[in-house]
């Protein structure tokens, strides 16, 4: 009787121990996940050699988003870049070297609570923002001179963007499969489904985007592994092409020659039609005919 009283206690104290972890994980997911640094509503952007212009816009539930917008004279179009969740782009906007100097304007904006971006951050309101914010590029360029580009983070977000509309193309650097496969990782125990506030399913937008779509990923990805890219290339394997840097980690792709080549490529190149009459593509390497027995 002792022990059964004492594996009833020891259960109960799991289950509550349990319950506990899961609250935790649901109210304080938001501080797990994003890292955002605060800039004062003064703060002056610097960038060497970049002219750029700062806006705000206001939200319909009265947020602010704050942007900046990176110039180039006579520009081919513009890169919509959507950073990671680290800090803000006081330090992302050191990234858009790799876009102006093939021309191309460049606009980086912070979500909400990062820099000088208010108002409470749900996927749903950034999500949100982001397409009035496109909305209004739209307003002054082509959609078939605008360039979604998304890292880590921003990959799922360009990714819902571009299902909705109709750009140049879709550039993902390091994207993951859903921010939900990502934490069943390290809480493989705990129901994700029902708990998480960002599940992100960039594989399900992925289904919908009819751009051409360029996958960008590092071999040693410790945070996000490779293969996701793998996998995400293969759902729209058609308009998907990936592009692999041997070597490299989550936050290091910048610094291989390889990525600038790839990323001059991408964004230089326009798609072309292929031939394929009179090409191998039908035949199949070591196929045995089957002889009817006699």
């Amino acid at each position: 009787m002792l022990a059964a009283i004492d594996w009833t206690y020891i259960l109960y104290v799991v289950l509550v121990v349990y319950v506990a972890l899961n609250i935790l994980v649901y109210f304080l997911q938001d501080y797990l996940l994003f890292k955002p640094e605060k800039l004062p509503k003064d703060f002056q952007f610097y960038y060497e050699h970049q002219e750029i212009e700062e806006y705000n816009i206001e939200t319909r539930d009265g947020a602010i988003i704050n942007g900046l917008r990176f110039k180039t004279e006579n520009p081919k179009g513009v890169v919509f870049y959507l950073k990671g969740n680290s800090k803000s782009i006081k330090g992302w906007g050191k990234f858009a070297v790799d876009f102006t100097r093939h021309g191309y304007d460049v606009v980086m904006v912070d979500y909400r609570g990062f820099g000088k971006s208010t108002g409470r951050r749900t996927q749903k309101a950034i999500k949100r923002d982001l397409q009035v914010v496109y909305n209004k590029l739209k307003d002054k360029v082509d959609e078939k001179h605008i360039i979604l580009y998304g890292r880590s983070l921003g990959s799922g977000f360009a990714t819902k963007l571009a299902s909705m509309n109709n750009p140049r193309m879709l550039v993902l650097d390091a994207p993951y499969y859903s921010l939900s496969k990502i934490a069943k990782r390290y809480l493989p125990f705990m129901p994700l489904s029902l708990l998480i506030k960002f599940p992100m399913p960039t594989y399900k937008w992925l289904k919908y985007v009819n751009c051409p779509i360029h996958i960008i990923h590092g071999t040693d990805d410790a945070l996000i592994p490779y293969n996701t890219s793998v996998k995400l290339s293969r759902i729209r394997p058609k308009s998907t092409t990936l592009h692999t840097v041997i070597g490299g980690g989550h936050k290091d792709l910048n610094t291989f020659e390889g990525y600038h080549k790839m990323l001059t490529e991408i964004i230089t190149s326009r798609p072309k039609a292929i031939n394929l009459e009179g090409s191998s593509i039908h035949v199949k390497h070591g196929s045995k005919k089957k002889h009817a027995k006699t």
